[in-house]
Formats: structure tokens, sequence, C-alpha cells
């Protein structure tokens, strides 16, 4: 498999390509396959439709990975919170975690079982994938996770969340406890079911400063990545703490691929990093409205990555209005001009 080649730093024919969100709205198929089903977590939850949903980009675009099909909320929404995704709201908890009794109700262990859904399909989408194409498992870091739970919702100033880390801390600490061992657990299942490498995504690291961002997120993230390397240490993991430009480059921890952010100038983090850790990314996705921003964008990270140690990608995910068209030849522009800029260094 190119992808996980790639993820292990050896030399590959052409840099690999996948995008984050790849199975979502901007494929008609997926917006057909979403309407046979009445809510999305039921959608997740059925193994059939989220495996089928895992494949399509696979078919449409013929990209080097499929992530499996799920979301990020369903470790606490099977802990025992009540979830539900309302329309123009997203993700909403009912009863958002405020103290630690409600936060003992919940169970890790309970989850990481009542998940079996997630793992049937990555069973069934890995019997369908080629040999040659790789499947990603993932899950969202505990400090993404724990701001959900305590807001209640997506935020913008996450200020609950950041009133318990600074008046609360050890509530905050707790939360993350119980979701990071939930999670180790989560990762290693979702390998055993045919995860060929895992992503962890951490979408909220961006609104913390680095001292707390290192202590109530990163120290998480990085017990999680020990563990899948202990247990599985042939499997890549991959890390993505969106945007965190100004201190991306003082992170470590034992991982094999670093997310980076659009926000990010790729040529500093590989100068500093890009000898430990292979980089991932990171094409602006506005980018993907127009082929010439496409190319243009595309050549300037080739430029920089020379064809070695990198995966491209967005930095961060597509959006539900870009055209399938342009999709594609963001995967089939990288792919040909990554085999030519390899092939001349040759």
């Amino acid at each position: 498999m190119i992808f996980i080649d790639a993820c292990l730093g050896k030399e590959t024919e052409y840099t690999p390509v996948w995008m984050m969100r790849q199975a979502g709205r901007y494929l008609p198929q997926y917006r057909a396959l979403r309407a046979t089903t009445s809510d999305f977590i039921s959608f997740c939850r059925d193994s059939a439709k989220a495996a089928q949903a895992t494949l399509q980009p696979i078919d449409e675009l013929d990209v080097d990975a499929a992530i499996i099909f799920s979301d990020i909320l369903v470790l606490p929404l099977e802990m025992g919170m009540d979830l539900s995704f309302k329309a123009g709201e997203g993700p909403v908890f009912a009863k958002p975690l405020s103290e630690l009794k409600a936060l003992d109700k919940l169970s890790g262990d309970r989850a990481v079982e009542k998940l079996s859904y997630v793992y049937e399909a990555l069973k069934i989408a890995r019997a369908s994938l080629a040999p040659n194409k790789a499947l990603i498992g993932f899950c969202g870091a505990p400090w993404t996770l724990a701001t959900y739970m305590i807001e209640g919702r997506g935020s913008k100033t996450y200020e609950k969340s950041k009133k318990m880390l600074y008046s609360n801390p050890q509530l905050l600490h707790s939360i993350l406890r119980k979701l990071t061992n939930a999670l180790k657990d989560y990762v290693c299942e979702q390998i055993k079911a045919g995860a060929n490498a895992i992503q962890i995504f951490d979408s909220w690291a961006g609104a913390l400063e680095f001292w707390a961002y290192y202590e109530f997120a990163w120290s998480y993230i990085k017990e999680i990545c020990a563990h899948i390397k202990k247990e599985y240490p042939n499997v890549p993991v991959i890390v993505f703490p969106k945007g965190i430009g100004g201190f991306i480059t003082k992170l470590d921890g034992d991982f094999d691929v670093l997310g980076v952010g659009w926000e990010c100038d790729i040529a500093s983090v590989k100068n500093s990093l890009g000898v430990k850790y292979v980089l991932q990314g990171n094409l602006e996705p506005a980018r993907l409205f127009d082929k010439m921003a496409i190319e243009d964008g595309v050549d300037e990270i080739l430029g920089v990555m020379g064809g070695k140690r990198h995966i491209m990608n967005l930095g961060h995910g597509i959006t539900p209005d870009v055209s399938v068209e342009h999709a594609r030849h963001f995967i089939n522009y990288t792919r040909s001009r990554s085999k030519e800029l390899i092939k001349g260094k040759k």
C-alpha cells in the first residue's frame, strides 16, 4: 500500500493523496445514500451503509486511502451522553457535562463495546477494498471531545471548557482521563477490525495557549499514540492538531505522521520536524473551487516537500459545495505532478 509506505517514510512512486471528509456531502452518491436513513446517528450505526459511504471516494476519485465513515462524537454518545444532530445546528448534547457526578455515570468500557457497528463497518470496508488501498480508522482527541461534552455543542469561544480548565482543572483532567482510557481501547479495536492506520483529530487544538494545550490536550494524545505503538508497532499513527500554527514545531511524541493545517507554513514545519515525522497536508480547502488554484497550491507544496516524507491532503476537510470534478482534479494532478517530480530526481 503506497499510503502505508509513505506513512512509514519509505520512498514511493508518487505522493499518495486522500482528503479529510472525503466521504461526504459533495458526492451525489453520498447524499443519495444518506437520504435512505432518517437521522445521522442511525446512519452511523448502520454498518453496511457506513462501509458503503467509506468506499464511495475510492470508487469515484481513486484516492489512495479510505477513511471509515463515522463521527468523532460516537464515543461520548455510547458512553451514555444524549446526543442529537440538528439541522442548522450540528451536534447537540442535551445535558452538557459540568460535574463529577454526571461524569461517573458515563462508561468508557460500555462505549467501546457498543461501538461494534464501527468495527463491523471496518471489516466490511476492508474486505471490499483493493489490496493496494489503505483503510484509516480514527478518533477525536480527548480535548476536542471534552469541549463538545462540556459546551453541549460546537463553540467559538469554549467559555465553559476554559472556565473549567482554569477554575476546576481536576474535573477537566478527570474527563480527559476517562476519555483517554476509552479511546486507547477504541482505536485498538479498530485496528483489530481491519484499520491499516489511525488518525487522531484534534479539531479544537487552536483554542488553547501552548502550556494549556500541552497539559490538557497534547499529553493525552501522546499517551494514546504510545499505547497504539506498544500494541501495534507497525500500524502508522497520524495526528492532526488543527489551528496550532504558532507552536506546531514544539510538538513531540511517538507517532508517524503529523497533519499540517492550511494556516501553517509547511516549509517551516518541514525544516523543524520533517526528519522526525512524515507530513500530511496542507492545501487550503477553498482552492478546490478553481482548477488553476488547485494546481498552483499543489505545485507549491510538492516543490517544498520534493516527493519525500509527504502525504498530500487538504489543510482541513473538503466542503460540501466543491464539485466532484474539481476534487478529482486535485487527486489526479497531485499524482501526475509528483510522479514527474520524483522521476526527475532519480
